[in-house]
């Protein structure tokens, strides 16, 4: 029973070390050794991380009866930059096979939003009001992740889930000239594509996802940039680099 004791921490740690694949010629000489790391990775339930993301947001809009009878001003959304930062919690749904993973992954986005308006007949660039919505967003993300088999040390995957956000706060550099509001909740879809790679201490999975709001933000005021719109959305480009341990 000793012996037997004895031998299971050479065991556990013979079960931790990186399996290797060697790549031979036709006469045997071998010509590269691959090395997969992590090799037990799939083999727990739970995955911790975080992410930090890179985004490229603005607003869908349309324009309301008064922006359409009037016809004194044209609305353009602008696509403006984003950063956020935030945690991942990753659930494996079945055994360590399935390619079917629950990810929760709250965090922090911090976002500008901007509307153009331009007087028609006056192209002067003096004439040009732009509204800026500038806000800190936490995000309650819960996404379904669905991933391909294992090639050596990396795999690509989808992800598609619902994105509940709260607006924490609302900056305003200039309130007598920003004076377009947005709600502060909102509901989004969100789908996209990654590519995880197997390091020796940590996976890292670049990702794309798009997002698409299902709430109009607009908060009806008497202003002559709010009455021009009657939906106002959020759409988003997010580029982010997750790890995982």
């Amino acid at each position: 029973m000793a012996s037997v004791l004895a031998l299971l921490p050479s065991a556990a740690q013979a079960q931790r070390k990186a399996r290797a694949r060697v790549s031979r010629s036709s006469s045997g000489v071998v010509k590269s050794v691959t090395v997969q790391n992590l090799p037990a990775y799939d083999e727990r339930w739970f995955h911790p991380g975080m992410y930090l993301s890179f985004s490229g947001a603005k607003f869908n809009l349309e324009q309301s009866d008064y922006y359409v009878a009037n016809k004194w001003v044209t609305a353009n959304s602008i696509i403006s930059p984003s950063l956020g930062v935030g945690f991942i919690a990753d659930a494996r749904l079945g055994g360590p096979d399935s390619p079917f993973i629950l990810r929760f992954a709250p965090g922090v986005n911090f976002q500008t939003r901007s509307i153009e308006f331009r007087p028609i007949g006056y192209p002067s660039p003096d004439s040009i009001v732009t509204q800026n919505i500038t806000s800190t967003i936490v995000q309650f993300p819960l996404l379904i992740k669905y991933q391909s088999d294992r090639r050596r040390n990396a795999r690509m995957y989808m992800i598609a889930g619902l994105n509940p956000t709260l607006t924490a706060s609302n900056r305003r550099s200039d309130p007598l000239h920003n004076v377009l509001r947005a709600e502060g909740s909102d509901l989004t879809l969100e789908y996209g594509v990654g590519l995880e790679l197997f390091y020796p201490l940590f996976k890292l999975a670049p990702e794309l996802r798009f997002s698409h709001g299902l709430r109009n933000l607009l908060v009806p005021r008497n202003d002559v940039f709010s009455r021009s719109l009657q939906y106002m959305s959020t759409n988003a480009v997010t580029l982010y680099i997750n790890i995982q341990n």
